[in-house]
C-alpha cells in the first residue's frame, strides 16, 4: 500500500524513546522528513544514533532489492523510497514560548509542517490515596498543556495552508478510570474532546485531527504505572504486570511499533477522510462502543 508519505515533513514530540521513537523510525522508512523533539538532550543522542542504525539497516535493505533484481512491484517501491537523515530539536513543550518557537524555526527551515505527531508528556502514576492538588496540575501540566501547546500554533499555521494531520497518542486511561492514573486519565480524556472539537472545528480548513489511545504498551511508562500499582495493590511489579498481563483478551501486551504503524496509517493519504475519531488500541480490554 503507498501511504504518499515521502517527502512529507513530520514533528515528532516526545519521540526520544518508546511509542513517538517508534512513530519517528516508521515514517523515516516511508520517505518522510522527521524531526524529532524531547526535553532533554541526552535521550536526544541516543534516539538519534538509534535512527542512524534504523536508517543504515534500511538503506542496506534497498540495496540488497536492487542488488538481487526482484522484479514485484512490492520491491520496486522500496527501493525508491530515500530514508532521509532525521533532525532533532531539544524543547519543553510544557512552555508555550518554547512551542511557538519550535513550530517557528521549522516552518522557517521546512517552508511548512505538513504531520504533526503528539506523543510527549506522561502523568505520573499515583495511588489515590497519595494525591494532592498539585498531582492534579502537574497532570495538565505534563500530559495536556504539553499537547495543546503545539497543537495551536500548528493548526493555524496548517490552515492558512489549506491542509495537515495531527495525530495525538494520548492513551486508553482516558476512556476508563483507573485508581492509580485518575490525574493522567483526566488529561486524556480533555485530549480526546480537544481531539474531537479541532477535527471539526478545522476540517472545512483541510486539517484532520485524529487520537490513538494505546492500552499497556511495552515501554518505560509501563514500567513505572506497575511500580504505582504494585505500591497500591502491595504486590510485586511482576505480579502486578502478570494481572494487567491476564485483563488483555488478546493475552499480550502492545509493542511500540504497533502502535506506530497506525499512527503512520492515519496521518497518509489512505486516512484522507478518517478524522474527529479516537482509535482504540488496548487489545479489547475496554470493548466499549
Amino acid at each position: 500500500m503507498e501511504l504518499e508519505l515521502k517527502g512529507k515533513r513530520v514533528l515528532i514530540t516526545g519521540a526520544s524513546k518508546g511509542i513517538g521513537l517508534a512513530c519517528a523510525a516508521h515514517f523515516l522508512r516511508e520517505g518522510a522528513q522527521v524531526c524529532i523533539v524531547s526535553r532533554q538532550q541526552k535521550h536526544l543522542d541516543e534516539a538519534m544514533a538509534h535512527l542512524q542504525q534504523q536508517r543504515l539497516l534500511n538503506t542496506n535493505e534497498q540495496s540488497s532489492i536492487r542488488a538481487n533484481e526482484q522484479s514485484s512491484i512490492r520491491a520496486r517501491e522500496q527501493s525508491s523510497v530515500e530514508c532521509l537523515p532525521p533532525i532533532h530539536r531539544c524543547a519543553d513543550l510544557c512552555d508555550a514560548s518554547q512551542a511557538q518557537a519550535l513550530v517557528a524555526e521549522l516552518e522557517r527551515i521546512w517552508g511548512a509542517i505538513d504531520i504533526l505527531v503528539n506523543s510527549a508528556g506522561a502523568a505520573r502514576r499515583t495511588p489515590a490515596a497519595e494525591l494532592s492538588a498539585q498531582a492534579y496540575a502537574d497532570a495538565m501540566q505534563a500530559k495536556y498543556f504539553s499537547y495543546t501547546n503545539i497543537i495551536d500554533p500548528c493548526i493555524k499555521a496548517m490552515a492558512s495552508r489549506g491542509h495537515g494531520v495531527i495525530v495525538n497518542v494520548i492513551g486508553a486511561g482516558g476512556k476508563v478510570a483507573s485508581p492509580i492514573h485518575i490525574p493522567g486519565g483526566a488529561a486524556n480524556a480533555a485530549l480526546m474532546l480537544v481531539t474531537a472539537g479541532l477535527a471539526n472545528a478545522y476540517a472545512h480548513q483541510g486539517v484532520r485531527v485524529v487520537a490513538v489511545n494505546p492500552g499497556l504498551t511495552l515501554t518505560a511508562r509501563l514500567e513505572e504505572g506497575l511500580v504505582a500499582d504494585a505500591r497500591a495493590q502491595g504486590i510485586t511489579a511482576e505480579e502486578a504486570q502478570r494481572r494487567a498481563t491476564a485483563k488483555i483478551p488478546m493475552g499480550r501486551i502492545a509493542h511500540p511499533d504497533e502502535v506506530a504503524d497506525t499512527v503512520v496509517y492515519l496521518a497518509s493519504a489512505r486516512a484522507s477522510y478518517v478524522t474527529g475519531v479516537s482509535i482504540a488500541m488496548d487489545g479489547s480490554t475496554t470493548p466499549l462502543i
